[in-house]
Formats: C-alpha cells, structure tokens, sequence
C-alpha cells in the first residue's frame, strides 16, 4: 500500500479516473463529483504523468479510455465496487437495513411502481429503497446503482441484464375520452395527440387508424416529463403514446384503454440491469424478481382484458 500512495497524486485520483472512465466525459464526470470541469482535467492530467502513460484520449462527443487506460479502470472498478459492497455489508450488519438504489424513469415510478409500493414495503420491510429518478428518456451509467431499467439491442444484453418483454407501443387513452370517440361526430373533432418532445411528434401517423384516416390529430399537447404525459392522458386530455412497460398498471386497472387495436413492437428490449463487472448482492437478485414477477403479472392480466390486442403473441414471438 504504501508503494501505490507513491504511484499516484492522491488517494482522490482514484475517484476522478473512475468517474471519468465511467461516464465517458469530464463534465459529466465533474457534476457528479461536484467540482468544475478543469479541476478534473488537471487531477487527470497530473495523473497521467505521475503514472507516465496516457490513460484518455479526447474524441468527438467525450473521451476514450486508452488500453492502459482500460487496464487501470478494471481493476479500480473492482477494488471499488468490493469497498463498497463491505461498507453495505457491514451498515445491513450494524442497522438490519440495507439500501437499494433503483434508476428509472419518473414514468415508471409514478405509474407503475407506486401503486404497489406498500407491498414492495411488505415484501422487503429491511431494504432502504433508494431512486435514481430519470423525467425523460431512460439512459446513462449504472455504476452507482444497484439495478436500472434500460431499453437495450439484442446485441447489447449481456450477463449484467435480464429481459423484462420487447418494447410495445400503443395508443392510450380514458374510457370516457373514448367514448366521445366513438361518436359520430368525432372525426370532424379529431384528437387531442399528447407527445413527450419533438422526436414523437407525429408518432400516431405510423398507426393505422390515422394513416387510413379513421381517426385524426386536430391538435397537440407536449410535456417534457413522460409522467405528466400519462397523467394527462389519464385525466380525458387525449390519447399518448403508451410504453406498455409504463402503463399496464393502469391498462390491467381499465383506468387506461387502448385508443386502437394495434400493438407496435420495436427491436429494443426493456431489460433490469445493473453495472458490468458488479455481481449483484442478494438482496438486489431479490428485488429483481420481486419487479420481474409483479410486471409479468401486469402484462398478463393486460392480455385478459385485452384479447384483441395479441399481446401475448407479440410478446412470444420476441423471446
């Protein structure tokens, strides 16, 4: 030990390579040690030469670990992880509590998950739920979680994720908004389409009953957090862009209904993952399958209500 103290600036390098090799970039880096951007610049560079090799290199959008830079990671990502693993231990040890950090949209917490809360509460009475709450689209490191719902490639899935279903998409709205739908009129009213942002405009016109024309858009209303989205469709406000991941609480519940008999699966995977190269503690494994089972669950019980839609099929065909 005394050796490494001479190989490196100081004890807080460890930290900032980290954090920088995780993140891919040092703003990034910087915000979540809360320091400025050049303070992790010259720890690094100092690093760099006090160690005599190039651990980054700069590229379009972030950095790159160089092959060096990629040894020295590894093996500070394990040493790392292993400390806090102990000091977890060693707290549930002390307490009879142990934290789990979940990183998940604001979406999924508020329409899915809260509304079981109390039996996730009765299920693991010993565990500090702890959230990493993300308002738009899911994404970013996991390496200070325990567990994150991502939407993966098949080619990206490795033995730090576990498939939940493909992502479906579908049409949603309330029992009364669709009712006034069915009327007679309702075509000369058209529809009030809810969107997250400007990437899903116009997300209903790769859905039939727009395209032929059955039904139509005559307005817009954007939010910039998928949570007020769902929300607004809930309240009668128009029809979203469900995330059946999202929603099948409030489909199994009739709360929300499908706008139309149609069902879009696209080549992505809603996965439970967690960071590379960081087993899993038990208690984590068991909150997994906890969410695993309750969303299976969900989706069977969205299948019964809605035979019509094929869920089932759609989700078979993919596994």
């Amino acid at each position: 030990m005394p050796n490494l103290r001479r190989k490196l600036p100081s004890a807080n390098a460890l930290f900032v390579f980290e954090a920088a090799a995780r993140c891919g970039n040092f703003t990034r880096a910087a915000q979540e040690l809360y320091v400025s951007q050049p303070a992790v610049s010259r720890m690094l560079a100092r690093m760099e030469d006090h160690i005599g090799v190039r651990l980054f290199e700069r590229v379009h959008g972030g950095i790159e670990l160089t092959e060096n830079g990629r040894i020295l990671y590894r093996k500070i990502s394990e040493g790392l992880n292993g400390i806090e693993e102990a000091i977890l231990d060693i707290e549930a040890r002390a307490t009879g509590v142990e934290p789990v950090t979940l990183s998940v949209s604001t979406a999924f917490t508020t329409h899915w998950l809260m509304p079981r809360m109390s039996r996730l509460n009765e299920a693991f009475p010993s565990v500090d739920l702890r959230f990493q709450l993300i308002s738009g689209r899911i994404g970013g490191p996991l390496g200070d979680v325990d567990l994150g719902m991502r939407f993966l490639h098949e080619a990206e899935m490795g033995e730090n994720s576990i498939r939940v279903m493909p992502e479906v998409l579908l049409p949603v709205c309330n029992p009364h908004y669709q009712e006034l739908a069915r009327g007679v009129d309702w075509l000369a009213h058209g529809d009030t389409v809810i969107v997250m942002d400007d990437e899903e405009r116009g997300w209903h016109a790769r859905f039939a009953a727009f395209a032929n024309e059955t039904r139509r858009a005559a307005s817009v209303l954007s939010f910039n957090d998928y949570a007020i989205v769902v929300q607004a469709a809930l309240l009668g406000q128009g029809l979203a862009l469900g995330w059946v991941n999202v929603v099948m609480h409030w489909l199994a519940q009739r709360a929300l209904v499908p706008a139309v008999d149609e069902l879009q699966v696209t080549n992505r995977l809603c996965c439970l993952s967690w960071a590379p190269g960081r087993p899993l503690r038990p208690i984590v494994a068991e909150v997994r399958d906890w969410l695993l089972a309750e969303m299976r669950a969900d989706l069977a019980a969205v299948d019964s209500a809605y035979p019509s839609l094929g869920l089932a099929a759609a989700l078979s065909c993919t596994t």
